[in-house]
């Protein structure tokens, strides 16, 4: 049963009572010195009650794709951290999350951060998220801090039936009807370059700064959009640079945006940082879409930036990471993903630099928010063309449907199911994708629901024959991208998911000797043997076909409930100890 906002403040107010502060939704530079832990209260009894600090003030969500309603979402169990990204944020899973960070069992905190005890959690503390309530919280906070900027770090338009359906255009106007002031992006580039520069020249004109530092045009290097803009905070001239997600022509269909070249571009990004610097800026933030390892790699070797915050890889991080380099230190933040959480980095500027600051990373329970009835109705408006096609119900789960992790989802592990059926593979491949809701057992399967898991702009299913061999060099190439020592070389998503095939990995070896043991009913994988491979998503060329949707959604009628008894996770080797991984 959910509980009321009347009994949530209580378990706060108990919490306080009892001394109990949940130390890592807190944090500044008098906290990061003291260790992790459960501390004596001195915060309010009231989640959302964010006590002013500094003279500057930022907002950030990043990773909402297209999320308009609230939503059920668990964070994953598995979030491998390989070389040195071993054992720190944000590859941190469970019990060994809430040890680093402080944060009590059993909390509010604990479920919005945690997967532990999910289905239970979750029907007692409800949906997160949610643009209505969202903006609820953003007002708040901007009414506590006058001038303060909310950024948003971009996968915003993608990821749900209507922002398909709508080119977008139901996101780009809830953007700006929260209030948005800064973007920068990465799936928004499915969309194609005309309809990005579309939205950026048009729509946006005058009231959303779109940045992008590391975006240049093939032909001369010169930027295609904005690299930062200046905005004055309380008299504190601030610099807000754009990072793109770096590998978006390799993760993502490159025939969508021809004519532009995108990477990291750490020495474009020093000059970006010193020229803002030049004209005045007193601080500079990164809005980042490179994912929390690149951004703490990055931190380290350009110099000047206050804070990165960050986003892609939808981790939510309840204090930052604070990185040395050779001018100084920079925070790095990640404000995970489906509005589920927003964060407020509080900057106390004085003489021209950042003396101290507060960060909070607020989830946004929705039964303790009400919603904003301008958004509401907004909201209603927009998906009311589509509500019985959205309402659809296809099918009951009998049990937990979530995708995130490095590894399968049972929501993947259906969709999995369903291609191998429908299309009559042996085996079948479905994208690491880390976006797509969650759905409690004994929910419907919503037609609207099956989207936020397909709802791409190139979402063609395809059964092609492959050689053993041929397999195996797909399952190492996604695994570099992945489980690569050096964050720069990570290139895309989670793990592929796999269908019918098992087969065992270990993260820590190279590439090209993380696959093994790969066997398909119970034989081993013939390297020179063609196997029927079914797929959807390709990001090679344009193609004709059925989409993904339609294939699961005809076998989810079919069926009328589903159940995922055996998830299809590879044996994990080489991993023992590793504070990222809890099997289940």
């Amino acid at each position: 049963m959910t509980i009321s906002r009347r009994e949530f403040l209580q378990m706060l107010a108990v919490a306080s009572v009892s001394g109990i502060h949940l130390a890592g939704c807190e944090s500044g530079s008098d906290t990061q010195k003291q260790p992790a832990g459960i501390k004596p209260n001195k915060a309010p009894s009231n989640l959302y009650e964010v006590p002013a600090f500094g003279n500057v003030s930022l907002m950030h969500y990043t990773d909402c794709h297209a999320q308009l309603l609230p939503v059920y979402f668990r964070e994953p169990n598995i979030n491998l951290g390989i070389g040195d990204m071993r054992g720190r944020p944000p590859h941190l899973v469970g019990e060994a999350f809430l040890k680093h960070f402080g944060i009590a069992p059993g909390t509010p905190q604990a479920h919005a951060f945690t997967y532990l005890n999910f289905v239970e959690a979750a029907r007692r503390f409800g949906k997160v998220g949610g643009f209505a309530h969202l903006k609820t919280l953003v007002d708040k906070i901007r009414d506590q801090r006058p001038g303060s900027l909310l950024l948003d770090g971009g996968d915003t338009w993608q990821g749900s039936a209507t922002s398909l359906w709508t080119n977008a255009q139901d996101m780009v106007d809830a953007q700006l009807l929260l209030g948005v002031d800064v973007m920068t992006p990465h799936w928004e580039m499915t969309f194609g370059a005309d309809r990005v520069r579309e939205i950026v020249e048009k729509d946006f004109a005058g009231k959303i700064a779109f940045v992008a530092q590391n975006i240049v045009d093939n032909d001369w290097g010169e930027g295609v959009f904005d690299p930062y803009v200046i905005r004055e905070i309380n008299g504190v001239p601030t610099a807000i640079i754009g990072q793109a997600f770096p590998y978006t022509p390799i993760a993502n269909p490159r025939y969508m945006v021809p004519d532009w070249s995108f990477g990291i571009r750490d020495e474009r990004m020093q000059e970006m940082v010193d020229k803002a610097r030049g004209e005045g800026a007193q601080v500079v933030i990164v809005l980042s879409h490179n994912g929390m390892d690149v951004d703490i790699k990055m931190a380290s070797r350009v110099t000047g930036i206050d804070a990165i915050m960050g986003g892609h890889t939808h981790d939510a991080i309840p204090r930052p990471t604070i990185v040395e380099n050779t001018g100084g230190k920079t925070l790095v933040t990640n404000a995970g993903s489906n509005g589920k959480f927003l964060a407020v980095l509080d900057l106390d500027v004085k003489n021209g630099k950042v003396r101290d600051f507060r960060y909070h990373l607020l989830p946004v329970f929705a039964n303790m928010l009400k919603p904003d009835p301008e958004m509401s109705a907004y909201i209603e408006k927009v998906r009311a063309p589509y509500k019985d096609k959205l309402e659809e119900q296809l099918a009951v789960t009998d049990s937990l449907l979530y995708r995130r992790g490095n590894f399968n989802g049972t929501f993947d592990q259906l969709i999995c199911d369903a291609l191998m059926e429908e299309m009559g593979a042996q085996i079948a491949f479905s994208p690491g994708f880390r976006w797509g809701v969650s759905l409690l057992p004994g929910s419907p399967i919503t037609f609207d629901d099956l989207m936020t898991q397909t709802a791409i702009t190139y979402p063609t299913a395809t059964l092609n024959n492959m050689t053993g061999a041929r397999i195996k060099e797909i399952l190492e190439d996604v695994a570099d991208n992945l489980f690569n020592k050096d964050p720069y070389y990570q290139q895309g998503g989670d793990m592929v998911r796999v269908g019918g095939l098992k087969y065992a990995i270990d993260p820590t070896a190279d590439i090209g000797h993380r696959i093994t043991a790969m066997e398909l009913d119970g034989e081993p994988l013939d390297a020179n043997k063609e196997y029927a491979v079914a797929g959807w998503a390709s990001v090679a060329q344009p193609l004709e076909g059925r989409p993904i949707w339609d294939v699961v959604a005809t076998w989810l009628r079919d069926r009328k409930t589903v159940t995922v008894n055996n998830l299809n996770v590879p044996k994990i080797q080489g991993v023992d100890g590793n504070p990222g991984l809890a099997l289940l």
